[in-house]
């Protein structure tokens, strides 16, 4: 059995799957334990998920199978269910504590975070009382011995914060400091400022404004055609 000092490797469909069976346990636990077609949909969400994925049935019973094998994931047969429901042991076979289980479940399904993003998309997996206590669990995760469970990534250029990743599934992509300044540099005319400020909310803004733009000159030439149908004789 797997204790807290063990080291874990999973593989992107294994953390994708865990992730979702320890979100939807917090998150709908009338619902929990989960069919395997409530997993898979839950894995292929297009919200609250990052990268969005489209897992079949095969992908998500091998994750599953594997996950079993590091006693992270068990079968729940009860008597009044007539179809095979999965659950999981995360928090129990970590030694995770509520916030820290609510901190690497963000991480795990969304990809790296800032310490605000992680308290501000957790409210329903754990109310993070301030931004110290988020910062306290992800010193908790990064201090594990002999495995650190999260790192803080190097902080990008353009942005404002770090970004924090889980290491469950190794060490994550970082991009370097010339593609990162490319990236920065990309940013449409009039964006650079929203995004410089605010990392990537700054950026979600910008792209915000342009399609609010895109959508006030589609209603206007809307209106410019529809009075001129007006004005065509009967």
């Amino acid at each position: 059995m797997n204790t807290p000092t063990d080291e874990i490797r999973l593989t992107a469909e294994e953390a994708r799957v865990l992730g979702s069976l320890v979100e939807k346990a917090i998150t709908t636990p009338d619902y929990y334990p989960l069919s395997l077609n409530a997993l898979v949909n839950a894995c292929n969400q297009s919200s609250n998920r990052d990268p969005v994925v489209a897992y079949g049935e095969p992908t998500v019973l091998r994750a599953l199978e594997s996950l079993r094998g590091r006693k992270l994931v068990f079968i729940f047969e009860g008597a009044a269910s007539r179809v095979v429901k999965y659950g999981q042991k995360f928090a129990e076979t970590l030694g995770l504590s509520p916030p820290e289980t609510a901190a690497l479940v963000i991480l795990m399904l969304r990809g790296p975070q800032t310490v605000g993003e992680i308290r501000g998309r957790s409210g329903r997996l754990h109310e993070f009382a301030s931004i110290g206590e988020v910062e306290s669990a992800l010193q908790g995760l990064a201090a594990r011995s002999p495995q650190p469970l999260v790192v803080r990534m190097p902080r990008q250029p353009g942005f404002k914060e770090s970004r924090y990743a889980h290491l469950l599934a190794g060490p994550p992509e970082i991009a370097s400091p010339a593609a990162a300044a490319g990236a920065a540099a990309a940013v449409p005319a009039g964006a650079g400022a929203a995004a410089t400020a605010g990392g990537p909310e700054g950026a979600a803004t910008a792209r915000l404004e342009q399609e609010i733009e895109t959508l006030r000159r589609e209603v206007a030439e809307l209106k410019a055609q529809f009075a001129a149908f007006r004005q065509q004789p009967e």
